[in-house]
């Protein structure tokens, strides 16, 4: 995407205290790619490709409209490393009579790990007994996760009603609040941007809110589509360190619809849009971060494929994207 998305806008204490600029960025692990930028691509290239975990968002097959189980299958027999599942399918699995066991035996029969999961508590929202229903609702989150292997899992600004107004500072004390909770499931909370949303729309505003919560597990959960949705740079990944960036949404955009107009069912397969996937990739090795590569799409094309061949298509485009950013010269 290189295009207006790549000039940003002008835009450890229970409470967060006010420090310096480095002392922020240090804080969080953010200045670790400082040593590393001049240590050389090409030396990196030969064992880069299986340095990246592949794993499949559920999202990028919900239309075939398959249960938790076979989504599981369907992220084996194509190929992929891991899995990032959403509640809504986990729990739909187990009302109608599944189980976690069952579930937690076909990942591990398979090999794959769990390295994030989809969900939309309410964390963030300003009326105190909503915040509090939505703290509960990540606590059996988090739980179901656990049970089936997985240590993350997303924390996106939803719940928030049009025209409510939430802070930055009152998002990074409830996300603080969010990441003890996860110290004590054992779940780590990545504060997740949606491009263009009102409360945490940019990668700017997830940095500091992320930052702000002052605590050593905040991280950051990245996305092609959404950093360019919001206007931000792709080159910011270079402020970051491995501690922040532990996990990425992978896919593409193309020219037309615009940025102002474009929506999620927009997104593409890696490297068939527009999106500056080899600098995104080598800008991660650039400061010796190597997070799961997540394919999330929500494209009603690619729901009109069979599931498998969906998922096959999607992790082929994503080694492919990998395999050329890590190409020696």
């Amino acid at each position: 995407m290189q295009n207006s998305a790549d000039v940003s806008p002008n835009d450890e204490s229970k409470q967060p205290v006010a420090i310096g600029r480095r002392g922020l960025l240090a804080s969080a692990g953010l200045l670790a790619g400082a040593t590393t930028l001049g240590s050389g691509l090409a030396a990196e290239a030969p064992s880069a490709v299986k340095r990246f975990k592949f794993c499949l968002n559920m999202s990028t097959i919900r239309g075939q409209e398959l249960d938790a189980a076979e989504e599981i299958e369907v992220a084996a027999k194509a190929g992929y490393d891991a899995i990032e599942p959403w509640y809504r399918k986990i729990y739909e699995y187990v009302e109608k009579g599944g189980s976690l066991k069952d579930l937690k035996k076909r990942i591990d029969d398979h090999g794959l790990t769990v390295e994030s999961a989809i969900g939309f508590a309410p964390w963030i929202v300003n009326d105190d007994d909503a915040r509090a229903k939505g703290l509960e609702e990540a606590k059996k989150d988090m739980d179901t996760i656990s049970q089936l292997g997985g240590i993350r899992m997303a924390a996106p600004p939803a719940g928030v009603s049009k025209g409510e107004i939430v802070s930055l500072d009152d998002a990074a004390d409830r996300y603080r609040a969010l990441l003890e909770l996860g110290d004590r499931m054992g779940v780590v909370p990545q504060v997740e941007m949606w491009g263009g949303n009102p409360t945490i729309g940019t990668m700017e505003k997830a940095l500091y809110v992320a930052i702000r919560s002052g605590h050593p597990k905040a991280c950051f959960l990245g996305d092609v589509y959404h950093t360019y949705k919001g206007g931000s740079s792709f080159d910011s990944i270079l402020l970051l360190g491995p501690r922040a960036i532990q996990h990425y949404h992978m896919n593409d955009y193309p020219a037309d619809p615009p940025r102002e107009t474009i929506k999620d069912e927009h997104r593409v397969f890696t490297g068939d849009g527009i999106a500056p996937i080899t600098r995104i990739l080598r800008n991660f090795m650039a400061v010796g971060a190597w997070p799961s590569l997540s394919l999330e799409l929500f494209n009603k094309t690619y729901w009109a494929m069979p599931a498998l061949e969906c998922a096959k298509v999607g992790l082929e485009k994503m080694k492919a994207s990998v395999e050329a950013a890590t190409a020696r010269a």
